[in-house]
């Protein structure tokens, strides 16, 4: 029986591959196929739905019900069974159709007759393209043999459509990755940027996903495969640290696993293609990711996605390098980056987006090193963006237009050009100090992470840099970076900072930051465990290293260090005795010592507000850690979307709680800055600056604008719109400060 079925679904889709060879229209290939395949199964209906948008199905072609209903019924996704198959990507067999449940009613199509229902959804790559049916008046379920045969066809459709193969009139049959397509994702870096797509990995193309000869196929699997077992245990035997080994030896599972294998096997003995074969199984891998819930069994079914990938460069020998040349102005698209290999772009690229990612990660640094926008959690990306394809990216919102109308680029380009002319205007006050209405001077300074951000220290018109993150160095190599390596860095930066003052944070490693060659920690909640000040202490070594590295680019020129997480009085004190031990070591030594030293602390965490009053009058200066501190506040993880938004700076009982380490900074004299995403938004700088802040970090593009209101803005007035606010009882001072904002516009 198997030989039988195996040898109709041979047959099945060599008709399939006459059909597709000749020059007929879109519409007319469908119509043969539905045809064929209602012949070759035995039953009196066979129908293929595909997505309009992604949200409507349209009833494409059909044998056997009413011709009339083709191109005029239409349903929502999750709508009556068909609608069913394509929302949770998986078949639907029932042999009492009218009685199953979510079944919709359409009288156009005369289904009622046809109690049989077998749907199985036609997806490529975990995208859902349609739907493929076949109905039969006979009622009963379909057999294994039938599904199996119908899921190899839907295969062969999906790669069908993706070339090209059924293009005619309407949305539905509309060229693919040719329509307009707006991505929502999540905000990582801001920015606006216009460009052509480059795919960081593309995807392979799959030419041939009808096989002439199964034998012949079937040695090419097997000789792949092997070649890709070999492959992973050679990067096994190169794994440089154990996480990597874990990841590997998954790998080598997957590669040597029979069930795969088998299954690969069987879809060549049904006709397709050793590449199709592998991409099939790749598809319902994917789906099956998009539904887990476990974390575990996600990583695991992504490493399967990984090899399948590998195993189809194989096949193909499609590799990363196409050809393709990269674009003058390119947006990358990746599922997701490491540091490293973002900072082998460098400034080239005026956009990112990313399927995966997160706020905080390295790639996230890395990009805001670089001032390029950043969206991530973008859905589909590398489904539907292709190489060389226009796109708009809006980093303030957080949406992509990918093959954008006139419409759009016109408007975006107004935005753009909006920018431009907002730009133009704080260069003219570039070199001039954000001095206040009532007369109140704010210093703001930026942040950097990379030689690269240096020079916009004199185009920003930055005072200095209030935050230098010295852990991009580690994170974009395999192995701990050396001494002396450090040291020149450090020392190249205050040479490029010429004389102004830089702020270097020490190591601020752990929770989202895991340098690759340590060890991981299975922390369940690695932002309140070992992390920054924490695995500095408890590691000295690295401390230590790094301390020297820093003292001995000062070279006798003053040097300010921070440590970064401080939750308690005693882990400032055991660190600056780290400072003094590095400072004793390096005049043994005869090093010439830093002119000045200032040590501080970041406040990141609310327990640090309490400290005891020593501490404030020992702590060389203080610089609150936003993004931190307000997760901490809220008890709102900054990297879970669900929960991040709904808290807000200008929340009253935060910005009260920032008001009273301010005036503990005060009676202490303690110098005292703001460092953060939010430092870098007007409207949240202006009221940091009401309650009292004088100094104040940000990536440098935002200092224009914050500078341009600060210069506009009289801080008593504002101080008081926000004492009114809370007199009145309001929950957060936003709505009144932009009356009031409006007011003076």
């Amino acid at each position: 029986m198997a030989e039988r079925i195996e040898t109709e679904s041979r047959k099945l889709l060599g008709r399939l591959r006459d059909a597709m060879a000749g020059d007929d229209p879109g519409q007319a290939r469908l119509d043969k196929i539905t045809h064929l395949i209602a012949g070759s199964i035995g039953c009196e209906v066979c129908s293929i739905y595909l997505f309009r948008d992604e949200d409507t199905l349209e009833l494409c072609a059909t044998e056997g019900l009413n011709p009339d209903s083709v191109h005029q019924t239409r349903m929502r996704l999750g709508e009556g069974l068909v609608g069913r198959v394509a929302r949770r990507r998986q078949v639907v067999n029932t042999a009492d159709a009218p009685n199953a449940r979510g079944f919709r009613f359409m009288p156009e199509t005369g289904e009622e007759v046809f109690p049989s229902f077998l749907g199985v959804p036609i997806q490529r790559l975990g995208e859902a393209l349609g739907v493929l049916v076949i109905q039969s008046k006979q009622a009963r379920e379909f057999s294994a043999d039938e599904i199996y045969a119908l899921e190899v066809v839907a295969m062969v459709l999906a790669e069908m459509a993706e070339l090209g193969a059924f293009v005619g009139e309407g949305s539905a049959m509309g060229a693919r990755h040719s329509q307009p397509a707006m991505l929502r994702g999540t905000v990582a870096q801001e920015g606006v940027a216009e460009g052509h797509i480059w795919l960081h990995e593309p995807r392979v193309v799959v030419t041939n996903p009808i096989a002439d000869d199964p034998h012949r196929e079937l040695e090419r699997l097997t000789e792949a495969v092997e070649e890709l077992r070999v492959g992973v245990d050679k990067m096994l035997t190169l794994a440089a640290d154990k996480e990597q080994a874990q990841v590997l030896e998954a790998y080598r599972m997957f590669a040597n696993s029979k069930g795969w294998m088998r299954r690969m096997q069987e879809d060549i003995s049904n006709g397709l293609s050793a590449e199709a074969a592998v991409e099939k199984e790749q598809s319902l891998a994917r789906a099956r990711m998009g539904q887990a819930t476990d974390n575990y069994l996600r990583e695991r079914l992504s490493d399967l996605d990984d090899l399948s990938n590998r195993l189809l460069r194989i096949l193909t020998g499609q590799g990363s390098d196409t050809g393709a040349e990269m674009p003058a102005d390119p947006i990358l698209v990746a599922r997701n980056i490491g540091p490293a290999e973002l900072l082998d772009y460098g400034r080239s690229l005026k956009g990112i987006i990313l399927e995966a990612g997160s706020v905080g990660s390295h790639a996230a640094i890395v990009a805001r090193a670089l001032a390029i926008p950043l969206i991530v959690h973008t859905e589909r990306a590398t489904l539907e963006a292709l190489n060389g394809d226009h796109v708009m990216v809006d980093g303030e919102q957080g949406i992509v237009h990918l093959r954008p109308d006139d419409t759009v680029v016109t408007a975006f380009r107004d935005k753009m050009a909006m920018q431009a002319a907002a730009v133009e205007r704080y260069a003219s006050i570039r070199d001039k100090p954000a001095c206040t209405l009532c007369g109140s001077t704010v210093a703001l300074h930026m942040n950097a992470g990379l030689m690269a951000d240096l020079p916009s220290l004199e185009g920003s018109g930055a005072e200095g840099v209030g935050l230098f993150r010295t852990e991009l160095q580690f994170l974009v190599r395999n192995q701990m970076p050396r001494r002396s390596e450090l040291s020149a860095l450090y020392a190249r930066v205050l040479d490029a900072a010429g004389g102004k003052p830089v702020i270097f944070r020490t190591l601020d490693i752990g929770s989202d930051k895991v340098l690759p060659y340590m060890k991981p920690n299975d922390e369940p909640n690695p932002a309140l465990g070992w992390r920054a000040i924490r695995v500095g202490l408890d590691k000295p070594g690295i401390m230590r290293m790094q301390l020297q590295a820093l003292l001995r680019a000062a070279n006798g020129r003053p040097l300010t260090i921070m440590f970064p997480f401080v939750a308690q009085y005693e882990e400032y004190t055991m660190a600056c005795a780290e400072v003094d031990k590095a400072m004793e070591r390096e005049a043994r030594l005869g090093h010439v010592l830093p002119s000045a030293l200032k040590v501080g602390a970041m406040l990141e965490t609310p327990s640090l507000a309490f400290a005891p009053q020593k501490f404030f009058e020992e702590v060389g200066f203080l610089s609150i850690g936003g993004n931190d501190l307000k997760q901490f506040f809220f008890a709102a993880d900054r990297e879970n979307e669900r929960v991040r938004r709904r808290y807000d700076t200008l929340n009253v009982s935060f910005l009260s709680f920032i008001e009273r380490i301010v005036e503990r900074c005060d009676q202490t004299d303690t110098p005292l800055s703001f460092c953060g995403e939010d430092a870098g938004r007007p409207v949240e700088a202006l009221c940091l600056a009401a309650i009292g802040l004088r100094s104040l970090s940000m990536r440098p593009a935002s200092i224009g604008p914050v500078k341009s209101l600060l210069r506009r803005s009289n801080l008593e007035e504002v101080r008081k719109v926000i004492a009114d606010a809370r007199h009145r009882g309001d929950m957060n001072v936003r709505p009144a400060i932009m009356d009031y904002l409006r007011d003076q516009s």
